[in-house]
């Protein structure tokens, strides 16, 4: 049981939440731009933790480039439109989404195999959620738990509001794996972000010059269901979204699909460096000396 001092915090945080979701979706568009521009620019002068692993990421992907402030516009942008997706017309979600290698995605659905996309944390993956379901592919995924629960709760409702079957990574009342094989084995669609290992049991790839450590979920259901692997980056544009599809990744082993799908995320990742939201610690070397998965998994 929680204990009360914990569940006033969460209280305050949900409501805090929840008082902010209905605010922004209140205020016209242009306020709500230069209110989240302003608040990642104070982000930006303060640097905190976050913003300072952002920046020190950020310096592996564009060497020499402060690409900071940019970084934290973008995320900004990604929360904004979050919070005022439910409000955003159908016809904005759709008009404003700028493909490339749509037929890729097109093609895999059309052969009933199941697929899976791919996707590191760029651009704006709720929208790119969104845009999904209003054109007809709608799709299961996975959530980490946030707390407190009642926050996660709201963030699965909004998505399932969206089109999406939203599993929690832990806690549920079947492993997800074992649902996302059903889901592919009968046809279905995955979106997954896979640029970071939530299990400790992912797979060690090079990634811009050194290694880090991915999730081995992506490969291995293509592997056991026979599903299409496809890796997507999402970007913003100036008066919108991009979304790539790369090339099927296939192969016979985890290990080898899962670089292919980091050599498809640095490629995209690097055309658009800035729409890359990673404030966590994803390099091996960039981990505590004490820290156990600093080992190498074998």
């Amino acid at each position: 049981m929680r204990r009360p001092v914990q569940q006033v915090a969460d209280l305050l945080t949900l409501g805090a939440y929840a008082g902010g979701w209905a605010f922004v979706r209140a205020l016209p568009e242009p306020v709500a731009v230069r209110l989240f521009d302003l608040g990642a620019d104070l982000a930006a002068r303060r640097g905190g933790k976050g913003v300072q692993r952002l920046r020190s990421n950020l310096e592996r992907v564009a060497p020499g480039q402060d690409l900071t402030r940019a970084a934290l516009r973008s995320y900004a942008r990604y929360w904004r439109e979050v919070f005022r997706l439910q409000v955003t017309p159908p016809e904005r979600i759709l008009g404003g989404m700028h493909t490339v290698g749509e037929e890729r995605f097109r093609a895999a659905l059309a052969t009933g195999r199941g697929v899976i996309l791919a996707l590191p944390h760029s651009g704006n993956w709720d929208h790119a959620g969104a845009w999904c379901g209003l054109t007809g592919a709608p799709f299961t995924t996975v959530a980490e738990r946030l707390e407190p629960a009642g926050l996660f709760d709201r963030f699965v409702q909004f998505r399932q509001s969206l089109g999406m079957e939203v599993l929690p990574l832990t806690g549920g009342d079947r492993p997800p794996y074992d649902v996302l094989v059903e889901r592919l084995e009968a046809g279905g669609m995955l979106c997954l972000l896979a640029d970071r290992d939530l299990s400790a049991r992912g797979i060690d790839v090079q990634f811009f010059g050194a290694t880090a450590r991915m999730p081995a979920g992506p490969a291995s259901l293509a592997l056991r269901t026979g599903a299409v692997l496809l890796p997507v980056t999402l970007a913003f544009t100036d008066d919108g979204w991009l979304c790539t599809w790369h090339e099927e990744v296939a192969g016979t082993d985890v290990a080898t699909m899962t670089q292919q799908l980091a050599d498809a995320f640095a490629a995209g990742i690097a055309a658009h460096p800035a729409d890359w939201h990673m404030l966590q610690r994803l390099w091996l070397e960039d981990l505590a000396a004490d820290d156990p998965r600093r080992v190498p998994v074998a």
